[in-house]
């Protein structure tokens, strides 16, 4: 009897223990739990106290915006010889370039090249062939050049100056492609997926640091004491006269050449600039030995010009002290004149050209 009882005492005593850990197991778990919840409450009361309000949300937007849109990231610009006949009209792929240079070639008409950084064009052309001075503003630039052929001079001068260019007539036919809806030799297209493409292949750098030729800014350049310049006229020849027109709700200038209006290939809608920067310099004839009429461009030193945004125009000079030094661009005070962010075109005309404003 008495060694039962002490099993039985030992049977209690083990049950005592077992359920007092069982209850201090629990106690344990639910303080842990209380506890996370707390954590939980008192992130989530961080949080509601750092997000921030709407109007530091704007704050924030403000500042995030004064980045330069048109021209940033480290792809290397791509430069294009766009034909600027009109069996070439309507063009591809000038609204999404963040700079076209327009200079007058053999018999009157004028080139355009286009130049793209960071974007991705399905069609751009037509593609049409190189001239020599154009080589100047695509190296200033820091750009891969593009063009369908070349000129006697050209083909000298881009091995002269060790340019890194893509010739598409030597290029594979899904490159540089003709299209059905223009005549030859106004129909070759290409994209800068194909460029980018054969750049690799040829081993040229597809990242640039160089920094922009010209001085973006991100906040607006009003040129309060400039001419008035809602309509613009340049006249590169007998032939080719642009005219630019300001429209007040998108700050921006319709483009116009030979009356008639400007608008890309595949989208339909108007090509427009921000920006429009008129260069007063003298072309010559060039004796290539082709007697074509071909035009050299003296375009080393400083020269007259125009800056023009937001239906205004002021007086500017314009400086290339060699072929691959930038274009500086000054006021008439001697400072680099600030440019609105967005594009800009380049026009380079005559000395004797008679550009207006209204």
């Amino acid at each position: 009897m008495k060694n039962n009882g002490i099993k039985i005492f030992i049977i209690i005593i083990v049950l005592i223990i077992l359920i007092s850990g069982s209850v201090l197991a629990y106690k344990m778990y639910k303080d842990k739990e209380n506890q996370e919840v707390s954590n939980e409450q008192n992130v989530e009361s961080a949080i509601n106290i750092t997000e921030p309000t709407e109007q530091e949300e704007n704050v924030q937007e403000e500042t995030n915006n004064k980045t330069i849109n048109i021209y940033n990231g480290n792809q290397r610009p791509i430069a294009v010889m766009i034909d600027n006949h009109t069996k070439a009209w309507p063009q591809g792929g000038l609204n999404q370039a963040y700079l076209v240079y327009e200079i007058i070639v053999e018999g009157g008409e004028t080139r355009l090249m286009a130049l793209f950084k960071g974007v991705n064009v399905d069609k751009i052309g037509p593609v049409r062939s190189s001239r020599h001075y154009f080589l100047d503003y695509a190296l200033e630039n820091d750009a891969i050049y593009v063009h369908y052929g070349w000129s006697p001079q050209a083909e000298n001068d881009i091995s002269k100056l060790n340019v890194n260019n893509i010739n598409g007539i030597t290029s594979s036919s899904t490159s540089f492609w003709r299209v059905s809806d223009k005549s030859a030799p106004h129909n070759v297209a290409t994209s800068t997926e194909k460029i980018m493409e054969i750049a690799k292949s040829k081993g040229y750098s597809t990242t640039s640091s160089a920094t922009s030729v010209l001085n973006y800014v991100s906040e607006e350049n009003l040129l309060n004491e400039g001419t008035t310049a809602n309509k613009v006229t340049i006249p590169h020849s007998n032939l080719q006269t642009v005219r630019y027109e300001y429209d007040e709700q998108t700050k921006e200038y319709k483009r116009y050449a030979r009356n008639k209006a400007q608008t890309d290939w595949s989208s339909k809608q108007a090509i427009t600039t921000k920006n429009i920067i008129v260069e007063f310099i003298n072309n010559v004839d060039l004796n290539d030995g082709e007697n074509k009429g071909r035009q050299d461009l003296k375009n080393i030193g400083t020269y007259d010009g125009y800056y023009i945004t937001d239906g205004k125009a002021i007086k500017i000079k314009c400086t290339k002290n060699s072929r691959k030094n930038k274009t500086i661009y000054k006021d008439l005070n001697g400072n680099e004149i600030n440019v609105n962010d967005g594009r800009t075109f380049i026009n380079i005309c005559p000395t004797d050209a008679k550009v207006t404003f209204e």
